[in-house]
């Protein structure tokens, strides 16, 4: 049985292909720099649009492209509405006062327990 297996090639970690005929894609090297100095350069395609930064390798820090100046500072984003925004814009301060001594109350009395059952 020996014999008869396949010596020298590990099973779906190689392929019999070769690149003959295929063509790459135009390539073109882009640097990014991390404030630590790190720089980390990447083959990207010609045709690419080029992200103003990548996760530096490294360290992990946001780096920017290496030879670009300091971009604008991106403009503040608007904060997400909490429960509580979206609560004030159905009633104020006064009724929702008014709600939790209700509640309250009937917590107190055992109201709120019969209610489940």
């Amino acid at each position: 049985m020996a014999d008869r297996a396949l010596r020298g090639m590990t099973i779906g970690a190689k392929s019999m292909e070769t690149e003959e005929g295929v063509e790459f894609a135009e390539r073109m090297s882009v640097s990014y720099e991390c404030p630590l100095g790190h720089i980390t350069t990447l083959p990207m395609s010609v045709e690419a649009e080029v992200p103003p930064t990548w996760e530096c390798p490294e360290c992990s820090q946001v780096a920017s492209l290496r030879g670009e100046e300091e971009q604008e500072a991106e403009s503040p984003k608007k904060a997400p509405r909490t429960h509580w925004d979206m609560l004030l814009e159905r009633r104020s301060i006064d009724e929702l006062k008014v709600l939790l001594d209700e509640r309250l109350e009937m917590l107190r009395t055992g109201e709120i327990y019969r209610e489940r059952m």
